[in-house]
């Protein structure tokens, strides 16, 4: 069987079809995201991902621009690429380097007060994205938890960019509506 004739037959959702797939292109994809990644776990994520995607949406796949696997590849490439710079990322909020050259220097964190402050603050947010749709909520949640970027989340919830903005836009209008009375928001006069 084709590498493209599994993608249709993934379009009508056979699992035989991904799994034939994963077992094609699953080392390579793995091989690929390793040496760009590092770090194993981050790589199997990467591949995981570029799968999900698959899945979703194996409509994506041109053949008048290349080949089954080479489209995957750079899938996964992509992918890993966005891994290693959300973790960069991650990495220079938790731990700044400090003025004197020494990076690894951890400058105080906040008093005993406000690590209180913000626990119960964080428990609010929780109650009330609780509240809100499910669909604005998933939008949310991999957004700001997950570090997705809304293109991202668009691929991996399988709806349209324009759909997963305007789910973010609202659910936060809805959190500020739950919250305002609340949680005194920084620069904001309420």
């Amino acid at each position: 069987m084709t590498d493209a004739t599994l993608l249709e037959r993934i379009g009508e959702r056979s699992a035989e079809a991904l799994a034939q797939l994963y077992d094609r292109f699953g080392r390579p994809a793995y091989s690929l995201a390793r040496r760009i990644c590092v770090d194993e776990s981050l790589a199997e994520d990467v591949v995981q991902e570029a799968f999900l995607v698959v899945w979703r949406d194996p409509g994506r796949f041109d053949p008048a621009r290349g080949t089954v696997s080479s489209w995957f590849l750079t899938l996964v490439h992509h992918r890993a690429v966005d891994a290693v710079r959300r973790e960069a990322t991650r990495r220079k909020r938790t731990a700044p380097p400090s003025a004197d050259g020494d990076d690894w220097n951890i400058p105080p964190g906040p008093g005993a007060d406000q690590a209180a402050l913000g626990a119960v603050v964080a428990g609010k947010v929780r109650d009330a994205l609780t509240e809100l749709p499910a669909d604005q909520r998933e939008a949310l949640a991999l957004a700001y938890f997950g570090g997705y970027t809304q293109r991202e989340v668009s691929s991996l919830v399988g709806v349209p960019l324009g759909t997963v903005k305007s789910r973010m836009f609202a659910g936060t209008q809805k959190l500020r509506t739950i919250l305002g009375p609340q949680v005194e928001v920084e620069g904001e006069e309420r």
